[in-house]
């Protein structure tokens, strides 16, 4: 799928208080939820927002690699709890909204995955229901010590199905299951150990971590990173000789890149590699 389609139904974002912001440097695109205030909820702007710069970054081949992060004392508390209850007012009670709503934030997190470079999440403070979707939804996480992470639906009477589908593609189904049927926190510890995150930094450390780490990344053939972050999300999906045979005419078109070339040459030649990203 493509971000394109991923985002089709993402509107634009209103000009007044951009709730994201964006920051390039050294092949990395810093993307920041800029409305602490608010602790970055995903609000329909917030939604709008990161829509557009995943688009355009898919897009910007200057760009190896992104590192999500956040302001403020909480990563992100998941969706705008406030501006949904003001839809329950709608003749429909709010039916049509929700759906739509849900159908953008699952596009956004898709856009994720299919975005060609690989995310990390800066995670600080809590990350709970949406916003623990959204830290499953990148490719690799950097937390501080001191965050922690839920899905506490259950705890309002509404399960946290769609946060549901990306938390349990990244840990145990039975990690996963006490999650979201106990509502409770975890610590950053077992956020760890369950998979949920990579690794754990001094509260305070976990931006300048994942950019590291993004930028150590930005540094190998973005065209080995394409083929193997598409291959990735689409060969755990099928059955396991199904996946094998992808898997190995993945590997085939890659290893006739020109990077291939130049990278096992340099490998054989006892050099550093040049890569060319084709």
């Amino acid at each position: 799928m493509s971000i394109a389609d991923t985002l089709a139904a993402v509107p634009s974002t209103s000009p007044s208080a951009p709730p994201l912001r964006r920051e390039d440097t050294d092949g990395v695109a810093l993307l920041v939820l800029d409305r602490p205030k608010a602790r970055n909820a995903l609000s329909d702007a917030m939604l709008a927002a990161l829509g557009e710069a995943l688009a355009a970054i898919a897009q910007d081949r200057s760009v190896r690699a992104v590192v999500l992060a956040a302001e403020g004392p909480v990563f992100c508390a998941g969706h705008d709890l406030k501006e949904m209850t003001a839809h329950r007012a709608d003749p429909d009670r709010g039916r049509a909204y929700f759906a739509d709503l849900l159908s953008r934030c699952a596009a956004v997190m898709q856009a994720i995955v299919a975005l060609p470079q690989p995310v990390v999440a800066a995670v600080q403070g809590t990350a709970t229901a949406a916003g623990c979707q959204l830290v499953a939804s990148c490719d690799l996480a950097v937390a501080a010590d001191d965050a922690r992470f839920c899905t506490p639906g259950v705890n309002i009477g509404l399960f946290c199905s769609t946060p549901m589908v990306a938390l349990s593609r990244n840990i145990a189904p039975k990690h996963a299951m006490e999650m979201l049927l106990t509502g409770d926190l975890i610590g950053a510890e077992d956020a760890l150990r369950f998979g949920l995150v990579n690794r754990l930094v001094s509260p305070g450390e976990e931006r300048a971590a994942a950019l590291a780490l993004a930028r150590w990344i930005a540094e190998k053939s973005t065209v080995a990173i394409r083929f193997g972050k598409a291959a990735f999300y689409r060969q755990r999906e099928l059955p396991l000789a199904d996946a094998y045979q992808y898997a190995a005419a993945v590997m085939t078109e890659n290893m006739l890149a020109r990077d291939a070339e130049e990278g096992i040459g340099a490998f054989v030649e006892k050099r550093a590699p040049h890569w060319e990203d084709r």
